[in-house]
């Protein structure tokens, strides 16, 4: 039994160690989820706007795979329930809030299962590594074939951001392609005040060149997950797009919903120390709301509105900075 039990371990990181070593051909169209080429666009029925010349948005979506009876530490790219997921959800309503800036380029890659963040030296590390090497590999793809030198702007949410992040440092942090970036936006994960040496949060409403995050809490938000992930991390209110401590319900844009809705004026968004909470809630759907331990599903849909608005207002500012 014993002997069994080591072969088969051996087989599993065999397996997982070969396929890290393999390669993600993003000149197959397949391999991506969004390409301006598209002709069906999945957030048509709620983004109008005529887009800028010369943007490019790079969108980078969260995890999917979280079901704790699935053994896989990442997410196969042909799998249909992926493919579905990221197309028919995460784009329609989380990079539909950047869809109208210009063309849009989300690319699928092999994520990792989200116990990998809680199981780092047991298979975990090695699962974001492969996740992080998809999305690089996509982006370099995207640099040499289609960006043309169009500005950028970077999305992403938890996972995504996890990426993007490190994306940042090895694209954009103190190197020439900075002047390229309009602005990152990295809601959903804990980053330091000082990851980088030339991105800096942005505190104001129109700046350009640096990143943006935050983590959507209940009222009640001293938790250990809190405690752990966010207390001491870099943030901005998504209402306000500062430093405000309090944003009033008349304040916020719009709460895109899965019916296809944007319910404006829903909450009050309050900013604490590494974080924000919403309080107040109301819309038609809002004990359901009420049910949820976090908001972080909701780091993007929460804000559309506001998003949506201010991505289009750094975009105006970085075009008058740089013309």
């Amino acid at each position: 039994m014993r002997l069994i039990l080591v072969w088969i371990v051996t087989i599993f990181f065999e397996c997982a160690f070969a396929q890290l070593n393999s390669k993600v051909d993003y000149q197959d169209e397949v391999n991506w989820a969004v390409l301006p080429s598209d002709t069906i666009k999945p957030w048509s029925p709620f983004v109008k706007s005529t887009p800028f010349k010369n943007v490019d948005v790079f969108y980078v979506y969260p995890t999917l795979l979280i079901d704790s009876n699935d053994f896989r530490w990442n997410y196969d790219i042909q799998d249909p329930n992926h493919k579905e997921g990221v197309v028919n959800y995460l784009v329609k309503y989380q990079a539909s809030a950047w869809a109208d800036l210009g063309r849009v380029y989300v690319p699928f890659y092999r994520q990792a299962h989200f116990r990998s963040f809680f199981n780092l030296e047991v298979g975990g590390k090695a699962a974001l590594r492969m996740a992080y090497e998809d999305v690089k590999a996509s982006f370099q793809f995207y640099l040499r074939y289609y960006n043309k030198g169009n500005a950028i702007m970077l999305a992403g949410h938890s996972q995504g951001s996890f990426h993007l992040k490190m994306l940042l440092k090895d694209f954009f942090d103190g190197q020439p392609l900075q002047e390229k970036l309009i602005a990152a936006y990295l809601p959903g994960i804990g980053i330091d005040k000082d990851l980088f040496k030339t991105i800096h949060l942005m505190i104001e409403p129109n700046a350009t060149g640096g990143f943006l995050t935050w983590n959507t809490l209940k009222k009640e938000f001293q938790t250990d997950r809190y405690e752990k992930w966010y207390r001491s991390k870099a943030v901005v209110n998504p209402i306000t797009w500062d430093l405000s401590s309090y944003a009033p319900k008349s304040a916020h844009k719009g709460f895109l919903f899965t019916n296809n809705k944007l319910y404006k004026k829903v909450f009050e968004t309050h900013l604490i120390d590494g974080a924000i909470y919403i309080d107040r809630i109301k819309f038609p759907l809002g004990f359901l709301g009420r049910k949820m331990l976090n908001y972080h599903s909701g780091d993007v849909n929460l804000f559309w509105g506001n998003i949506r608005e201010n991505a289009r207002l750094r975009t105006i500012n970085y075009f008058q900075k740089n013309k």
